[in-house]
């Protein structure tokens, strides 16, 4: 019985798995596409609690996004958040946080600059604290009704950390984007593909790369069915070996 209990608070904390679940975040996948609006806010908050016989899971997952334009509609600050705890009376399965800041400057039509500042915990990574500023520039190579493709480079520099294996990371690292989105069926559907690649200045053996799919089904204007499928691999960890994770997760977003 005990490890039957333990199987479905591990099923039911994978199920509500948030951005967190590698030390790579698509931030591609958040930015906010409303050309005449100049404040967005989007949030969504999931609070749970569950006991048989003793076996409890507490869940409490929170996200915010927002963005703000300037008055010429050429500079865009946002700012994405994210906290995440699943804990049972064993052992916490989820116990995260992300916090990201990026500012975007239209200069024309086809260039931008960026620059980005982030923070994110998740005691259960190998990688346990991530921190890093970047500065870089995003490219605009398609831009038609129904279809935009995005294309980004920057330089990041990091500081990690690994509780488990007692060690601290200083990396001069770079990370490229290929991002496609489609909107369908008159905007009914809108489907984003995008690819990251992120390899050490130093040894471009050591590398990081994100494939992530996202679909979303606007139900009203306020609310929106999403659906996302990722894939993380990084080639180096701190143990000096390889990993990969992939998961499938949908839910529901508040927009106003």
């Amino acid at each position: 019985m005990s490890l039957y209990r333990n199987t479905i608070l591990l099923f039911l904390a994978c199920f509500f798995h948030g951005i967190l679940f590698s030390q790579l975040v698509n931030i591609e996948s958040r930015r906010m596409q409303t050309d005449s609006l100049r404040f967005v806010l989007k949030s969504d908050l999931l609070f749970s609690y569950s006991d048989n016989d003793g076996a409890y899971l507490l869940q409490i997952g929170s996200g915010l996004a927002t963005q703000w334009k300037t008055p010429d509609y050429n500079g865009i600050l946002y700012f994405i958040g994210n906290v995440n705890l699943a804990r049972s009376k064993a052992q916490d399965f989820q116990n995260s946080w992300f916090f990201h800041l990026r500012y975007n400057q239209k200069l024309s039509n086809f260039f931008r600059l960026e620059g980005f500042l982030q923070n994110q915990k998740n005691e259960l990574l190998s990688i346990n604290v991530r921190n890093l500023v970047g500065v870089g520039v995003r490219l605009k190579l398609i831009s038609k009704p129904g279809v935009k493709m995005y294309f980004g480079n920057s330089y990041m520099y990091e500081i990690e950390k690994s509780n488990a294996f007692d060690r601290q990371f200083y990396n001069h690292r770079n990370s490229s984007y290929l991002s496609l989105s489609v909107s369908l069926a008159e905007g009914r559907l809108d489907l984003t593909n995008t690819l990251y690649y992120q390899p050490l200045y130093r040894d471009f053996g050591n590398y990081r790369v994100l494939q992530q799919f996202k679909a979303e089904i606007p139900i009203n204007k306020k609310l929106k069915f999403s659906g996302l499928f990722n894939y993380f691999f990084n080639s180096i960890t701190p143990q000096g070996d390889s990993e990969y994770s992939s998961y499938l997760s949908m839910g529901l977003t508040f927009e106003i």
